[in-house]
């Protein structure tokens, strides 16, 4: 027996009943991605408008315009419907709802299900971590068996089925495992790691200098400024996630350095979107109000600030981002300040011993 042949009866074996709780982009994407796999999906959708697109002509062109969908895809606006007697529950709606939504979940959501959390973020009054939010709300067997998938996953690249990876996250390894064996395919490769504090907290940071990637773009600067931004704001992200109780090598890896690349550079990508929108002029709310989807950065700026401030974590960039958002800061003048902050060494205590005169 072939190769392929024994892997699809692999997969046939291991097919499973999937729910993926939010319609959209990301949420949909993974639904299909799913169910191309030979698993049974069923999407929950907020808007009965998307749910009746999805079933009927297999499209969600709100979120992923010109995408085709497995005919086999099905979507509801019941929660209950959707959660209920599955094997493996995805969550992949924004940070501001992800708790109310979980709620309504709860009743119906098996205890056992192997729970993903897709979403990238912190809650913004609390600064929690997603899967924290999923543990509190959820009646779980097991909190701890929590997954956090991250990564540098731009959605309409995953949809069209350019390669990609991704990280499955857990502190109990055979749920990442068992996340990994569900997702990993030929066009999106899963790792797995031990670290789900950093992983969440490194999905969640990269959003905020991702605004700032779209403000540099907008304000006409060059290469330059994008590798300077980017590797100062991961020494930030450094900071704050060692702080929070994160492993520093995370940061490193595919969560960190290849999220925020990633983010950081694309036009397909919501935060640098709305960095880009600020930089050229336009209004926090009018930028906000026209976008389908949300920026999770948005959020998580509000959160990163405050805990930074509290902890006593330097954090230039967050706090110069937080001033646009929350304070009417001027781009340009706060590009100014950055650029003239005091004189200082590159490298960062955490780091550990330095040598030679240093």
């Amino acid at each position: 027996m072939g190769y392929r042949r024994r892997r699809a009866m692999r997969r046939m074996s291991e097919r499973q009943a999937c729910a993926v709780v939010g319609s959209g982009a990301w949420g949909t994407t993974l639904a299909a991605m799913l169910c191309r796999l030979g698993n049974t999906v069923r999407l929950w959708a907020r808007r009965q408008q998307i749910a009746d697109e999805v079933n009927t002509t297999h499209r969600n062109s709100l979120y992923l315009e010109g995408i085709d969908l497995p005919a086999e895809l099905s979507a509801s606006t019941s929660i209950g419907e959707v959660v209920e007697a599955v094997d493996t529950i995805i969550y992949a709606v924004p940070s501001v709802w992800l708790r109310s939504v979980a709620a309504s979940a709860r009743d119906e959501a098996p205890p056992d299900a192997l729970v993903i959390c897709a979403t990238k973020g912190m809650e913004r009054e609390s600064g929690k971590r997603m899967s924290q939010v999923l543990a509190e709300e959820l009646r779980l067997s097991r909190p701890e068996t929590l997954v956090a998938l991250s990564g540098p996953n731009l959605s309409h690249e995953v949809a069209l089925g350019m390669p990609a990876v991704s990280v499955a996250a857990s502190m109990d390894r055979c749920s990442a495992e068992r996340a990994q064996r569900l997702l990993n395919n030929d066009l999106f490769r899963v790792y797995t790691n031990c670290d789900i504090i950093g992983v969440e907290f490194a999905g969640a940071l990269k959003n905020v200098i991702a605004i700032g990637g779209g403000l540099s773009d907008g304000l006409g600067f060059g290469d330059n400024a994008k590798a300077s931004l980017i590797t100062r704001g991961l020494a930030e992200i450094c900071r704050l996630g060692h702080a929070l109780g994160a492993m520093p090598g995370t940061f490193w890896g595919i969560a960190g350095v290849g999220d925020l690349i990633a983010t950081c550079s694309s036009r397909l990508s919501r935060n640098w979107t709305l960095g880009y929108r600020l930089g050229r002029g336009e209004s926090v709310g009018d930028v906000l109000g026209s976008m389908h989807s949300v920026a999770e950065g948005y959020y998580t700026t509000h959160a990163a600030a405050r805990i930074a401030t509290e902890l006593g974590i330097d954090a230039p960039i967050t706090h110069a981002i937080y001033g646009i958002l929350y304070e009417g800061g001027s781009p340009p003048d706060v590009a100014r300040g950055l650029m003239s902050r005091r004189q200082r060494a590159e490298h960062e205590e955490w780091h550990g011993p330095v040598v030679g005169n240093w």
